[in-house]
């Protein structure tokens, strides 16, 4: 199953039934899982532990050295979880000593093109669109979808079940169950049809959907939102997600449609 024309490093671990096309460089210190694929001229660098059943298509490059000027060489990783694929021309970093390794999860998509920084941490069952660019340290919860050709800015942060629209500036945290879109970045509903596909009653939607008016239709600031949510609003496991969530936003979230985007709803 491995081509005769791919260079593979003696030391790398390469799982039974993997395939590796003419021309994938598979360096040492490599880890593949069973059933996975490696296309031609891919690249497997130092520190990549690969689950089982990956697809990586020609072109990627898969833990490279960071592009940080911070970096030493510390021995750093990159995990790639189950069943995820990799498209052409991808390129993912390595951690450094901030974290340690990035981290992708199991079941999701990046897309041709897209960069993947030093540090970055994504969920399972993610959509990276093509050409999206993460920068260093960005978060992004389970289920989140990126459209293409948006950029993430570094130590952002974006909620499970979040959708971001296509050619997206996201400068500030996206909140878990809601869709951004405009420029600049601002709120556009929560991404109900998303969290149905998923199993998502139409009461949790509700709720999720009363919560947010809290935040962002009733002109509070965030401190006072959050306040009134916990005291009028049922404990829930999707209440308490998003409450924490902004809470524990170091950058702020995104706005409030038509607001003026200055700082008056931060803390």
């Amino acid at each position: 199953m491995i081509q005769p024309l791919a260079y593979i490093h003696p030391e790398a671990k390469i799982a039974h039934n993997v395939v590796i096309e003419p021309f994938a460089i598979i360096h040492k210190d490599v880890e593949i899982g069973e059933g996975s694929w490696i296309g031609s001229h891919a690249v497997i660098n130092e520190g990549s532990r690969i689950g089982k059943n990956c697809k990586i298509f020609s072109g990627a490059v898969i833990s490279a050295i960071p592009q940080d000027l911070k970096f030493k060489g510390e021995y750093t990783v990159t995990y790639i979880g189950d069943n995820t694929t990799i498209r052409e021309y991808v390129t993912i970093s390595r951690g450094t000593e901030e974290y340690w390794k990035t981290e992708i999860g199991a079941n999701c998509l990046i897309m041709a093109y897209a960069h993947v920084a030093h540090d970055c941490r994504i969920g399972n069952n993610c959509i990276i669109g093509n050409t999206v660019q993460l920068a260093g340290h960005v978060h992004i919860g389970d289920w989140a979808i990126i459209s293409a050709a948006s950029l993430i800015h570094q130590f952002s942060k974006i909620g499970a079940h979040a959708m971001v629209s296509g050619a997206s500036l996201v400068r500030k945290d996206v909140p878990p169950f809601t869709k951004a879109a405009r420029e600049p970045l601002s709120y556009a509903g929560v991404n109900s049809i998303g969290l149905r596909r998923r199993g998502y009653s139409n009461q949790q939607i509700n709720e999720i959907q009363e919560v947010y008016r809290y935040i962002y239709l009733r002109g509070l600031n965030n401190t006072e939102a959050l306040e009134q949510i916990e005291i009028e609003l049922p404990s829930s496991i999707e209440r308490d997600e998003i409450v924490n969530f902004i809470r524990n936003s170091e950058r702020g979230i995104i706005k409030a449609p038509n607001s003026s985007h200055s700082d008056a709803n931060d803390d």
